[in-house]
């Protein structure tokens, strides 16, 4: 038996909603474990937790892998919250520094420490890829099992990769996107078909005034249905919205799971940059679990 240092952590929870479960697993190396033993691993925690990330120091950077159930993610947004809250609110070393440079599958990423200032940790989104076109109107309502005129006529969707592949669909209201009850294996294979690897739907009617919109986010292609509270989704949306000139990049707030009084928190800023904009989603975390993990 192995043992390495394991946290179950809730990225993006507030006082009223759980968050969005996360496996958080120290290497003292990230070629420490094998793809084989750390996808091993994140299937036997399906069902606890919804990805699990393995982090391990990498010079004065951090190197992070993610992997659901199923295979390995590109970059995961909340596992990412999850494993860097953790690690800057209990590690001394790594406490004291104002940004840390972590090590992904999407390239180099800093993240902004204002774990004492906010309790939260804000991630700069990798650089956006727009697709040309997006699933005609029909097909996504189909795959969705939504009337057709639940759809925002007036927005059409897009697909952004901001560390995913992100179909975006806007909803004309809130009532639609609570109701929303897809089939399983039905998006599935709508997701599988289209080479997408989660669908955001957002509306801008929201519980909270202050909030910019509403999202749900389904990811059925990683081995569960909701993805409760997501960042690389949200990057998606907030890129959509900078590129659509429909935000200005100024700090907002998005809602997101199907609870109606219940939303976890995502945060978004942007800065505008030579080459585009930065931006970076945020939010909190609450570590319910410390412990070993001991792997055969």
């Amino acid at each position: 038996m192995r043992a390495f240092p394991f946290r179950k952590v809730d990225a993006f929870a507030t006082s009223t909603s759980a968050g969005n479960p996360a496996g958080v697993v120290r290497l003292a190396a990230i070629d420490e474990l094998s793809a084989s033993d750390m996808l091993r691993l994140a299937a036997e925690l399906q069902g606890y937790v919804n990805e699990v990330a393995f982090l391990a120091p990498q010079g004065e950077r951090l190197a992070l892998r993610f992997f659901s159930a199923e295979r390995e993610v590109e970059f995961c947004g909340h596992a990412t919250i999850a494993a860097l809250h953790d690690l800057l609110a209990t590690n001394a070393g790594w406490r004291a520094r104002p940004v840390v440079e972590i090590v992904t599958r999407k390239g180099v990423l800093a993240v902004e420490n204002q774990v004492a200032a906010e309790d939260a940790v804000y991630i700069t989104a990798p650089a956006p890829r727009v697709a040309a076109s997006a699933p005609p109107a029909g097909l996504l309502a189909e795959a969705l099992g939504l009337p057709t005129a639940a759809l925002d006529s007036t927005r059409p969707p897009a697909v952004v990769n901001a560390g995913l592949e992100t179909l975006l669909v806007p909803l004309a209201g809130l009532e639609a996107l609570l109701a929303l009850a897809p089939d399983y294996a039905v998006l599935r294979a709508f997701c599988q078909e289209q080479g997408l690897d989660i669908v955001l739907v957002h509306c801008r009617e929201t519980v909270d005034p202050s909030h910019a919109f509403r999202t749900r986010v389904f990811a059925p292609t990683f081995g569960y249905l909701e993805d409760p509270a997501t960042g690389s989704g949200s990057a998606a949306l907030g890129h959509h919205l900078l590129l659509s000139g429909e935000w200005d990049g100024a700090p907002l707030v998005l809602e997101q799971n199907g609870r109606r009084n219940h939303a976890n928190r995502v945060r978004l800023k942007a800065r505008r940059a030579d080459d585009g904009w930065d931006l970076s989603f945020g939010g909190g975390a609450v570590t319910r679990l410390r412990g070993e993990y001991l792997l055969a």
